[in-house]
């Protein structure tokens, strides 16, 4: 009997880091939403030796490599990337497909481990638990951080590629509204921060004034999340417009590709209710509702891009119920 292992991943959208500035003994703390499309699609099935077919398929090896020397499993798989998050742009692709390797060899070898050790082992969630609470459960995601100071989880601000600190807790998981949609802008400029650089930016930019702090939680705490369980569109889009301009997003501003502000105020421009770049970017999305409102804006902002810089224009929906793992027997 021949077992292989489909494992269709979300991706995500970040919208803040919530507090760089640590002094109540806690840094972190991430906003984001799980998002349908775009997907890692992989199928893995026991194989004589260890072979990945598709995209990115070194950085996929290098994954499947991690895995096996931790639970020092068979290292025999074939792996074909069916599908494959456009990396470095802000949507999450780095921890989305580590742990859709992690979790496919772990039915195949059936090891039982939860998500979150997964993720540990695959050195993911060390920052934003946005991208493992997006793959475990999907949703609307507020994650409470980590601890910080001398012999704590953290005793530096670092991103997650380089921290190794635990997934954060998950503090509020909801249900994000089908009819609320968000237009994704990729244009074809430099990728986002990430390696080296990605460190230094942390260190040279933290700790966040604890004003900018309390700014940031006043306005995801009595704007975004009471418009979320409203459903108030206009008040959550103005809580994420607001969101670019506070915090980390506001002390990294000027690392941000000019054409993604224009973007984000042509997306405002348009129609949008609220437009924020995802982490690092460059991507750049725009919140509407429903799908007229969402092929209206896509069309209008592809066309902007296309005269500008070129680059992929989609609009997607929240994920309400993280990645699909299936195990199939023939």
């Amino acid at each position: 009997m021949r077992l292989r292992v489909l494992v269709r991943t979300p991706s995500r959208l970040h919208f803040a880091l919530i507090d760089l500035n640590g002094e109540l003994g806690r840094v972190d703390g991430s906003l984001g939403v799980a998002l349908d499309r775009p997907n890692v699609i992989l199928e893995v099935r026991p194989h004589s030796r260890l072979e990945v077919i598709g995209e990115r398929s070194n950085f996929v090896k290098q994954l499947a490599t991690r895995f096996i020397k931790h639970y020092d499993t068979e290292r025999g798989a074939l792996i074909k990337v069916k599908g494959m998050i456009p990396d470095h742009v802000g949507l999450g692709s780095s921890t989305q497909c580590s742990l859709a390797v992690a979790s496919a060899f772990a039915r195949i070898a059936q090891i039982d481990e939860p998500i979150r050790s997964l993720a540990e082992t695959m050195g993911r969630g060390g920052t934003s638990g946005i991208g493992v609470a997006a793959f475990e459960k999907g949703g609307f995601i507020l994650d409470g951080g980590h601890s910080f100071g001398k012999g704590k989880e953290k005793q530096a601000f670092l991103p997650s590629r380089a921290s190794k600190a635990r997934p954060a807790p998950v503090l509020m998981r909801h249900e994000f509204p089908e009819d609320w949609i968000f237009v994704v802008a990729v244009p074809n400029v430099s990728r986002g921060i990430y390696g080296q650089r990605e460190v230094d930016v942390f260190q040279e930019n933290c700790p966040i004034p604890p004003e900018q702090v309390a700014e940031t939680c006043r306005v995801i705490m009595v704007k975004i999340l009471p418009a979320l369980i409203e459903r108030d569109i206009v008040e959550f889009g103005q809580g994420l417009n607001r969101l670019q301009d506070i915090g980390f997003a506001a002390a990294t501003k000027d690392l941000s590709r000019p054409f993604v502000r224009e973007c984000m105020s042509f997306m405002r421009r348009s129609g949008a209710y609220g437009a924020g770049q995802s982490s690092f970017g460059p991507a750049t999305f725009g919140l509407v509702q429903g799908e007229k409102q969402a092929i209206g804006l896509q069309s209008a902002v592809q066309e902007f891009v296309d005269r500008r810089v070129g680059g992929t224009v989609f609009y997607a929906k929240g994920n309400n119920v993280g990645a699909s793992v299936r195990l199939l027997k023939n």
